[in-house]
C-alpha cells in the first residue's frame, strides 16, 4: 500500500500551475518597439528556451511547458512580433496545431514556417548509412496537399513566409546547378499564388546570376542567412538585391568558425551575448532600413546560436533600427523591382 495515497485521501490534488506569463515590459522596451519601423517583423528560431527567464518569461519553466505554453508570453514581447516553426522541417504538421499557433497570438504577428525537408533533400533525410533517392524532393503535389495547404488553412492572416531550406548539395548530386535550377523553376510556378515563398541556399556556388534571375521570374524571395556553411551575407546582399525581393527575409542563424552543437555548447543557457557579431549586424541593419524605405515588408530571425541569446539580439539590432526616418508622405512610391505576375514569368 502507498502510504502517502492512504494518510489524506480526501485532501484535493495540487493545482496545475499557471502557463508562464511574460517578463516584465519596461517603458524603455515599450518606446523602442515603437520607434522601430512598423513594416519590421522581427523573431527568433522557435521559442521554448528555459534560459530566457527574465528577458521574456516571468518565470523558470521547463522546456516542455515552454514548448506548449510559451508562445502566448513570447507574443506579448514588444520586439517579438515573429517567430521561426522550425518542428515542421523534420515533419510536417497539420491546420490544426497550426491553427493552435494562431490562436495563441494577436492578428499582427507572423510564422516563418520551414517546409518539410523532404522536399529539399535530394536524398532520404531519414535514412542511415547509404542514403537513396528522395522521391519527394522538390514534388509539389506533396507540397500543396501536406505543407502549404495546412499552413494557409491553419495560420490565416498570421500566416509568414513558407522557407524551403536546402542544406549543402553537392552539385553532381542534383545534376549539376543549371538541372538544380530547371527543376526548382518547375516546382516554385507548381505552387498556388498567396503565401510568400522564401529560399534558403546552404550551396555557396547556387548563388549566382541565373538564381537571381529565377527568383525574379518566380517572386520567390532569397532568404539571407548568416551561415559558416553559405557565402558570405554581404556577397549574398550583393549579388541578390533586396530591391529586387517582394520581401526581405532574414535568418541570422551561427556564429562564424562554430558548428551547431559546439555553439550550443558555448552559449547555453541563451540568457547573454557571447560573441557579439557586429558585423552581421550591422548589414542586417541595413538592408531593413533599406527595406523600410522602400515600404517592403522584412521579417528577421535570430538563432540562439548567432551571438548567445537570440532575443538580446533583437534588442540590440532594435536599437539599430530605432533612428530611422520614415519617407515623407509627398514621397514618389517605389519602383524599383519589377516583378512578373505569374502569367509572366519564365524560365530562367
Amino acid at each position: 500500500m502507498d502510504l502517502q495515497l492512504g494518510l489524506f485521501p480526501d485532501e484535493p490534488p495540487p493545482p496545475e500551475p499557471a502557463p508562464v506569463g511574460p517578463a516584465p515590459r519596461s517603458a524603455e522596451l515599450k518606446e523602442l518597439a515603437r520607434r522601430i519601423p512598423p513594416t519590421v517583423r522581427m523573431g527568433t528560431s522557435s521559442w521554448s528556451f528555459p534560459g530566457w527567464e527574465g528577458i521574456v518569461w516571468d518565470r523558470k519553466a521547463s522546456q516542455a511547458m515552454l514548448a506548449r505554453d510559451g508562445l502566448d508570453a513570447y507574443a506579448r514581447h514588444p520586439l517579438l512580433r515573429a517567430v521561426g516553426v522550425d518542428r515542421t522541417y523534420y515533419r510536417s504538421i497539420g491546420a490544426d496545431d497550426f491553427r493552435a499557433y494562431a490562436d495563441a497570438v494577436p492578428a499582427d504577428f507572423r510564422f516563418l514556417v520551414k517546409a518539410d525537408r523532404l522536399l529539399t533533400s535530394p536524398t532520404d533525410p531519414e535514412a542511415s548509412g547509404v542514403r537513396e533517392s528522395n522521391p519527394r524532393f522538390l514534388d509539389p503535389v506533396y507540397a500543396v496537399e501536406e505543407v502549404v495547404g495546412p499552413m494557409r488553412d491553419g495560420l490565416g492572416c498570421r500566416m509568414g513566409p513558407l522557407l524551403f531550406q536546402f542544406s549543402p548539395i553537392p552539385p553532381n548530386l542534383v545534376g549539376g546547378a543549371g538541372a538544380f535550377f530547371d527543376r526548382l523553376f518547375r516546382f516554385l510556378t507548381a505552387l498556388p499564388e498567396g503565401p510568400l515563398y522564401a529560399v534558403e541556399l546552404r550551396t555557396p556556388s547556387f548563388l549566382n546570376d541565373r538564381y537571381r534571375e529565377l527568383l525574379e521570374a518566380t517572386g520567390a524571395a532569397h532568404c539571407y542567412n548568416v551561415h559558416p556553411s553559405m557565402a558570405p551575407l554581404s556577397r549574398q546582399l550583393e549579388l541578390v538585391s533586396p530591391f529586387y525581393q517582394p520581401a526581405l527575409v532574414v535568418r541570422w542563424m551561427l556564429h562564424a568558425g562554430l558548428k551547431y552543437e559546439v555553439a550550443k555548447d558555448r552559449y547555453a543557457p541563451f540568457d547573454r551575448i557571447v560573441d557579439e557579431d557586429v558585423p552581421s549586424r550591422e548589414l542586417i541593419a541595413t538592408a531593413v532600413l533599406d527595406a523600410a524605405v522602400a515600404e517592403r515588408p522584412a521579417f528577421v530571425i535570430v538563432n540562439n546560436k548567432a551571438e548567445g541569446s537570440a532575443p538580446l539580439s533583437v534588442r540590440r539590432l532594435a536599437e539599430r533600427l530605432a533612428d530611422w526616418t520614415a519617407p515623407p508622405s509627398d514621397a514618389p512610391p517605389f519602383t524599383g523591382a519589377p516583378h512578373p505576375s505569374p502569367g509572366e514569368a519564365h524560365a530562367p
